[in-house]
């Protein structure tokens, strides 16, 4: 089973205004949000976790580096007295207007190669290329944001109930998301929150990249180690936010395709025909993935119209009771066609409306349930079939690897 450690964090200071220093997940920021983020505070964390060429040929890497020693060394970072764990809680409106709330705990988790030692992958990844994640992590030595993982241990929400705790930081991102922190370090209480995590195996839901970027490290570390090179320490754990894999504590979207690439004259109503019964309907502007839900269908969206799409069964002989892989099938027969994936049914509708695409689908979204037992089984669903909403902010806890 895994193991899940209390550690001292790194944090910026108590004067820091959160809002302002945190950011939203690195692979989300175009470089005009970099710009943005920099100029409303140029503590903002994004300046270490998303470096870049500055043009003098200087090493953009040892630029972040530097950085985070220099905000260590003058108190602008500041780490805990002892081991501790973070309680995080981000409360949102869903993508069908409900209120939702995610709470869960950010400690130190080991690192084991998917599928041993009580650590389950659920989805496959897409090819992406890991060599900025790891320069990043080479030049600074320290886990810059958290991967995501879910466990079915049952009671550890109630073991994360803040009762009289004081928040250590609390505010609104832009899209509306309150985020709370609550830092705990009396000792029968990480000691229980260890144990529960440690009862059931975790499911790496978001971060896969950047989990097997550190199962590399720690193997580049392990080999110095061996060859009379310093410890590999601290880097045989990732920093985790780890969630109860319940209903209540989870929001997880679909991931939408969008088509590109097609002949001009390719008919793809016709083409996709074979494997579903297509059925021109307006899509609602609102509650569209609930609307898909209720009808049994994904959703088709061309430039003159959307179409409900209801998948042939004999046609999906081997697919998973998943929107996902069924469409895999589908797009398995046509004309090689570049594919995209996309989260939001309105970046759907507007790639196609623009031309940028020339077809959309809308899938409905994995189930808690179907997410325990793939896990469980060990296996994987298909690249990018699950969006865990909303995102945690990097910047709230760091963990220095020396």
């Amino acid at each position: 089973m895994p193991r899940f450690e209390p550690f001292p964090a790194i944090r910026y200071a108590a004067g820091a205004r959160a809002a302002a220093v945190t950011a939203p997940p690195y692979d989300v920021i175009s470089a005009t949000d970099r710009d943005a983020l920099i100029d409303a505070d140029p503590l903002n964390v994004v300046r270490i976790d998303l470096p870049v060429a500055d043009g003098s040929g200087a090493d953009p890497y040892a630029a972040a580096a530097e950085l985070w020693r220099r905000w260590r060394a003058d108190a602008t970072l500041v780490t805990d007295d002892g081991p501790t764990f973070t309680i995080y809680r981000m409360d949102s409106t869903d993508s069908e207007g409900r209120r939702r709330r995610t709470t869960g705990v950010i400690g130190a988790l080991a690192l084991s190669p998917p599928g041993e030692d009580g650590i389950l992958p659920h989805e496959f990844t897409t090819p992406k290329a890991k060599s900025d994640r790891l320069d990043l992590l080479r030049a600074t030595t320290a886990n810059l944001s958290p991967v995501w993982g879910l466990s079915p241990a049952p009671g550890l929400t109630e073991l994360l109930e803040v009762g009289a705790l004081s928040p250590a930081a609390s505010f609104v991102d832009p899209d509306g998301v309150t985020h709370t922190v609550w830092v705990v370090s009396e000792p029968a209480r990480l000691a229980a929150i260890s144990a529960a995590v440690a009862e059931q195996p975790v499911v790496i839901a978001d971060g896969h990249h950047r989990y097997e970027t550190s199962l590399t490290y720690l193997d580049e570390r392990r080999r110095a180690e061996d060859d009379g090179g310093p410890s590999a320490g601290e880097s045989a754990s990732v920093l985790c936010l780890v969630v109860e894999l319940a209903e209540g504590e989870l929001t997880v979207d679909p991931i939408h395709r969008l088509l590109s690439g097609l002949p001009d004259d390719f008919d793809l109503l016709d083409a996709l025909s074979a494997f579903f019964e297509l059925e021109r309907a307006e899509l609602p502007r609102s509650g569209v993935v609930s609307m898909l839900g209720s009808a049994e269908a994904m959703g088709l969206v061309l430039p003159d119209g959307t179409w409900l799409a209801r998948p042939r069964p004999e046609t999906m002989t081997g697919a998973r009771d998943l929107d996902s892989s069924r469409l895999d099938i589908a797009l398995a027969a046509l004309p090689n066609p570049t594919v995209v994936y996309q989260h939001g049914v309105d970046h759907i509708r507007g790639a196609v409306a623009r031309g940028t695409a020339q077809a959309g689908v809308l899938l409905r979204p994995a189930t808690v349930a179907q997410i325990v037992a793939i896990a469980h089984g060990g296996e994987r669903m298909p690249p990018k079939t699950t969006f865990f909403a909303p995102k945690p902010r990097t910047g709230l806890v760091f963990r220095d690897l020396h």
